[in-house]
């Protein structure tokens, strides 16, 4: 289209058409620009308050496990840590946001079982494995905030890329190529109907 050199009713339709297309792209990548912005920014809130939860957990963690290796001893508590099964039950899907696929990380929600038995354990222990738990499952959902908000944040990048090449080289060129086709139409017509008033005027 940028090399359009004639400028007939046919090409200044397809100038128009393209310009107005230009113009509509634009209002959608706006559009779409900021809801996913929006979307990312309530995502950060998200993402701090789960690390804020997570530090506070950790640390309490933390301190119950302190307390179970001071009463049983640190080899007891290692031994017992080396019984527990990894975790294999995570579950990921996907949601999309404006055409962008979002993971969602969850864990199937089961009444907490100690897998361990409690003839030579205690109540801290217990409290610290309940922690870590938790830990485990602010952990996952932090991973599913943090993964969305970076594949937000390339979109975004890339819809604003977009945008910005419709907003600063197509639209102004589509612009000047149906005013350019315009002023020459016009300046055609002018030439036209002052050649006809010669010609009446020859023939009077």
């Amino acid at each position: 289209m940028e090399n359009i050199l004639f400028p007939t009713k046919g090409n200044l339709i397809v100038a128009k058409n393209t310009l107005a297309l230009s113009e509509q792209g634009y209002e959608l990548l706006d559009k779409k620009r900021n809801i996913l912005v929006t979307e990312m920014m309530a995502l950060i809130a998200k993402a701090e308050e789960i690390q804020n939860h997570i530090d506070s957990t950790f640390r309490e963690a933390y301190k119950a496990l302190q307390q179970a290796n001071i009463s049983i001893g640190i080899n007891t508590v290692e031994q017992i840590g080396h019984s527990i099964q990894e975790e294999d039950r995570v579950e990921i899907k996907v949601r999309s946001i404006m055409g962008v696929e979002i993971p969602m990380v969850s864990l199937p929600k089961e009444p907490l079982k100690p897998q361990y038995g409690f003839a030579r354990t205690t109540i801290s222990l217990d409290d610290a494995y309940s922690k870590f738990e938790k830990v485990k499952q602010l952990t996952l959902e932090l991973a599913e905030f943090e993964n969305a908000i970076y594949r937000l944040a390339v979109n975004i990048k890339r819809t604003q890329k977009r945008a910005n090449a419709l907003m600063n080289i197509m639209i102004p060129r589509y612009e000047k190529l149906t005013k350019d086709i315009q002023n020459a139409l016009e300046e055609k017509e002018r030439e036209e109907f002052t050649r006809l008033k010669v010609i009446k005027r020859h023939k009077s």
